[in-house]
């Protein structure tokens, strides 16, 4: 079966869940995680987090918007409250978060490997690229400002980060599964959802794009940066690239960083994308070099291709039903209780409920 992850884009909603939904959400997610931990293992948990469709589903149950970009930033932050302190037991560490919180990611990974004892450094690495790809090497017009890490003391990892787009007022998320990235510069989403396909789209991860990459690569340690730079000035840019000449060419700034990659002679595209500094504007400069200057042009593929149980924050399709919400949290806490003491009737319970066929099926 193919683990899905990808992308899924939402049009932006304004306010915040109220603290009396919160609390419960928090609740919530965490009876949820404890009674699927009686019969799964965290990597499990992994991928259906990873999985654009459930993630979706499991913030409706939640009780927040189904069609909301909030649902990201709010379904994030009630899982990484629910689990906090729970860790150990659930096999589950969620770090990150929005905005100033995303940047924190590290040090709370590097928090998790003292307190397990285990080595995590590579997934400090996995973090920062899967930040980077989703904003320097697919260029979509989607600005990151959200970036949840959810990882397991063995290694195993999941990323949920959302980027909003000014001009057409939509989100979209990215997710990430880390035992499906086989290369974080060569279509790292295996499957795509998405409510909406972006017409220019510079897509240095695109499957057809490796050649244009190991040309953006030898750009950047073999060419010098007046040659780049001067080459792009006096050639007529084409026009299927979104880059603007003088900002994106003629700033110092890009000068100073193109410097830096030629000095550091990076081996490969992947290690390139790796450097500090390089970001966005460098990547288009040089993506637009290697077409230019080597004949070989990128990919400009967009890659992007409910259910309620307790109402929604805005009403929609009901209010929130705050006792159903009660009861539900309940039963969960009483049935992770039970089958920690040998009674497991309530979990066998929601098994056989989960076996059932759905409606038409």
């Amino acid at each position: 079966m193919m683990r899905r992850t990808g992308l899924a884009d939402f049009p932006l909603h304004g306010g915040r869940a109220p603290a009396w939904l919160f609390s419960r959400m928090t609740r919530l997610a965490r009876a949820l995680v404890m009674a699927m931990r009686e019969d799964l293992p965290p990597s499990v948990l992994l991928t259906r987090l990873s999985d654009p469709h459930w993630f979706q589903a499991f913030g409706c149950l939640l009780g927040f918007d189904w069609h909301s970009s909030g649902l990201t930033t709010t379904v994030c932050g009630a899982l990484k409250e629910g689990l906090r302190g729970l860790e150990a037991d659930a096999g589950l560490f969620v770090s990150g978060g929005k905005g100033a919180s995303s940047r924190k990611t590290p040090a709370e990974i590097a928090r998790a490997a003292e307190s397990t004892g285990r080595d995590l450094s590579p997934l400090e690495y996995a973090s920062r690229m899967t930040a980077k790809v989703d904003s320097a090497a697919l260029q979509d017009g989607y600005q990151l400002y959200h970036h949840t890490f959810v990882f397991t003391p063995a290694g195993h990892w999941a990323v949920i980060q959302q980027g909003m787009s000014d001009a057409t007022r939509y989100a979209r998320r990215y997710h990430w599964l880390g035992e499906d990235v086989a290369s974080f510069v060569c279509e790292p989403h295996s499957a795509i959802v998405a409510q909406r396909r972006e017409e220019a789209v510079l897509n240095l991860v695109a499957g057809e794009g490796e050649a244009h990459r190991t040309a953006i690569a030898h750009a950047a340690r073999e060419e010098r940066p007046e040659t780049i730079v001067g080459a792009l000035r006096h050639l007529r840019l084409p026009a299927r690239h979104h880059v603007v000449a003088t900002e994106d060419v003629a700033g110092p700034r890009l000068a100073r960083i193109l410097l830096e990659t030629y000095e550091r002679q990076p081996e490969s595209f992947e290690r390139l994308l790796s450097l500090p500094g390089v970001g966005a504007k460098t990547l288009r400069a040089l993506s637009l070099a290697a077409d230019v200057m080597y004949g070989v042009p990128a990919s400009l593929r967009d890659p992007a291709a409910y259910s309620f149980a307790h109402g929604g924050k805005d009403g929609h399709p009901y209010p929130v039903d705050r006792r159903t919400y009660d009861t539900t949290i309940a039963f969960l806490e009483d049935a992770v209780r039970r089958a920690r003491i040998g009674d497991g009737e309530r979990l066998d319970a929601l098994r056989r409920l989960a076996a059932l066929p759905a409606p038409g099926g």
